[in-house]
């Protein structure tokens, strides 16, 4: 019996190696080389900066700059609490986010290699190490495909000889390391909560099928464990509460009753995150926002913001799905941003909406023909389906229409049908090896390439907004995104030569975005500011006054209207000479900023200079009231008095000007010559 058995396995080790050369039976090989490119793929991140959400998750997260002090908050507060630092705002997508995990990893690293730096006034203050964060992502991304690896070969082995598994395993890893789609989670330092929850759930489910087939019971606890961790990086881990048991149904002869066991620690792992998560956030999901930045699926009609209807939104998320499948497959254009309208408002007209859906439906008659079979495509078809389908909008809104990011962990079933494939049509068809492996390193190497190009449009939020913008013109968001970024840019010293150019095109983007969004208040509050910076008073009142129409309580567009009014009539004053329209609009700026030292002293003096000497002395002894050891008050405040002919009192306001600043009358008149 055991010589039988000897010749059989010698037979098929004869059979596979000639359809395989030796060498891709070398798993120890495969991890190097795997490892190897995933690394190589992402190594430049670490000359990036920070982009894009990393301020809510890293540097200007209260509780993740306390370092390890910050992490009870984190614990216990929403995600994004730590940024808005108000209650309620956290919550704007519906049913909140609680991703602990990545947060306390940023934690740590800012207890231990945060930079330590002194400003002008001795303040102590800490910034954080961009390239040390993106570097811990390139590893753990490269540990997740490392263990991604190890998951597959372990499952594979118990339907294919070792050289088919270790092949399917070596082309779907590759495949998965190389893929350009992933750049948004490695490249960005926030997607690493969907590097942990891939990591975590694929490392569970290893150890799980590990301790049914050694009968460790430590490694069923070890997976409930991980699992638990997975869901702390990010909620979309709980759908491998399905790809697990299929997992199992495909790959191994566990009986149902012994299945139940297994699955045990995965279900009391997520009654617990659920627990958790319900307690913090509370049990509700909430209902979407009627607003488009946080609910995709509502449009303009009779002016007021309305839900789609069921045929558009049912249309719309079918073309995102289509569109998921189109960049998986050839991933070119990228971009960071799918936001209303770069997705438009879609019906069942559109072809793009019905290719889309015949490819799921075919997609999904094969997975089901294949379940019976236990087809290794239709596994890789069903786990593709079971991890998008949190991601998708079809069970509840996401607050997006899509996001490449959304598809790190479904990529993985996309490309492990890609393996199969290929491993069934070097052994379908004869002589095929070298064709297909050429096929392979062509697109292993235009990935590649891809993704370390792709990689470097991340380096800071002003080379993404403005990269990205040329593939996602029609984002109300984007839009936004990039005005702002190039205001901020244009008041930098270096690009003072150039600062006009910058303002107006990011006017061009700020109007675009009011265009696709009407009611979006911070793009009117931002179009306000680069009208202001470029001294076009009007249009930046109008802007701002846009912005309050939306939202009365709108603070920033309250103070920043105050403010173009007082610097309005600041212009017509000293450069036009129109004291009668500056003393308008610096009223204006008055009944929004009483308090304001500033505009007061303004107002006082276009007053003085019309005449109105009684309004000019209220004012300027208002001016003492808010800047009493304010030398220039005081004299002003004398001035008036002495022009209204109180001697006494000017003589008094001088005084209390010189005991301040004994050379205050010498500034004035070098000032006023």
């Amino acid at each position: 019996m055991a010589q039988s058995k000897k010749k059989t396995s010698k037979s098929i080790a004869v059979k596979a190696s000639s359809a395989f050369p030796a060498w891709l039976g070398n798993t120890r090989l495969h991890r190097v080389l795997v490892f190897t490119l995933s690394v190589c793929c992402y190594i430049n991140t670490a000359s990036l900066d920070y982009a894009l959400d990393d301020a809510i998750v890293v540097y200007d997260n209260m509780f993740t700059t306390q370092g390890i002090e910050g992490i009870p908050g984190i614990l216990n507060k929403d995600t994004f609490f730590g940024f808005f630092k108000e209650e309620g705002k956290a919550q704007l997508v519906a049913g909140g986010r609680y991703r602990p995990l990545s947060l306390i990893t940023f934690a740590i690293e800012w207890e231990l290699f945060a930079k330590k730096t002194v400003d002008e006034q001795g303040n102590t203050k800490y910034k954080g190490r961009p390239w040390l964060s993106h570097l811990i992502n390139t590893l753990l991304f490269g540990l997740t495909v490392l263990l991604l690896h190890a998951l597959l070969l372990s499952m594979l082995k118990q339907r294919f000889d070792e050289q088919q598994a270790a092949t399917i395993a070596f082309v779907t890893t590759f495949l998965f390391a190389a893929h350009p789609i992933h750049t948004e989670v490695v490249a960005n330092i926030k997607g690493r909560d969907e590097i942990l929850a891939l990591m975590g759930s694929v490392a569970a489910l290893y150890y799980s099928l590990r301790a049914f087939g050694e009968k460790k019971i430590a490694f069923h606890f070890l997976a409930g464990f991980l699992f638990f961790l997975a869901l702390l990086a990010k909620e979309n881990a709980i759908t491998f509460l399905a790809v697990i048991p299929l997992t199992y149904y495909f790959f191994t002869k566990a009986k149902i009753s012994s299945l139940i066991g297994t699955l045990a620690p995965f279900v009391l792992a997520s009654v617990l995150f659920l627990a958790i998560r319900f307690s913090i956030l509370g049990v509700s999901i909430g209902e979407p926002p009627i607003e488009l930045m946080n609910n995709p699926f509502v449009k303009i009609e009779n002016n007021q913001w309305v839900p789609f209807s069921s045929g558009e939104k049912a249309a719309t998320i079918t073309f995102t799905l289509g569109k998921y499948v189109q960049l998986l497959t050839f991933p070119h254009p990228l971009s960071h941003d799918y936001y209303p309208r770069q997705i438009g408002i879609m019906n069942w007209g559109h072809w793009q909406v019905l290719l889309s859906l015949f490819l799921y439906l075919g997609l999904f008659v094969y997975a089901i023909w294949g379940l019976l079979k236990k087809d290794p495509i239709s596994y890789a078809i069903l786990f593709y389906f079971a991890t998008l389908s949190i991601a998708s909008n079809i069970i509840f809104p996401i607050g997006t229409n899509m996001s490449e990011r959304l598809v790190f962990m479904p990529s993985v079933g996309f490309c492990l049908l890609l393996g199969v494939l290929f491993s069934r049509w070097i052994q379908w068809k004869k002589g095929a090896f070298k064709a297909a492996f050429a096929i392979l390193g062509v697109v292993l190497v235009l990935f590649s390439l891809k993704t370390i190009s792709r990689n470097l449009v991340w380096k800071d939020n002003f080379r993404l907004f403005t990269s990205d913008i040329e593939v996602s013109p029609n984002s109300a968001k984007l839009r936004n995104a990039a005005g702002g970024e190039l205001i901020a840019q244009s008041t930098k010293p270096a690009n003072a030569a150039r600062q006009q150019n910058m303002l107006e095109e990011a006017l061009g983007h700020l109007s675009e975005a009011v265009r696709i969004h009407p009611t979006y208040k911070n793009a009117w509050l931002l179009k306000g500011n680069a009208h202001l910076y470029l001294k076009q008073y009007d249009p930046a009142i109008t802007a701002y006054r846009s912005a309050l129409n939306i939202d009365p309580t709108y603070a920033e567009a309250n103070n920043n209207l105050g403010i173009a009014y007082q610097e309005a009539g600041q212009y017509y004053g000293e450069q036009l000479n129109d004291l009668p329209t500056a003393i308008s609009y610096l009223n204006q700026a008055y009944s929004l900023r009483p308090n304001d030292y500033s505009t007061v002293r303004l107002l006082g003096v276009a007053n003085g200079m019309l005449g109105n000497i009684g309004k000019a002395v209220e004012l300027f002894s208002k001016g003492t009231e808010l800047a009493p050891d304010n030398a220039s008050a005081w004299f002003d405040l004398g001035v008036a008095h002495l022009n209204a002919q109180n001697t006494e009192l000017a003589n008094a306001a001088f005084n209390r000007a010189k005991s301040i600043d004994p050379d205050i009358e010498n500034k004035r008149r070098a000032g006023s010559s």
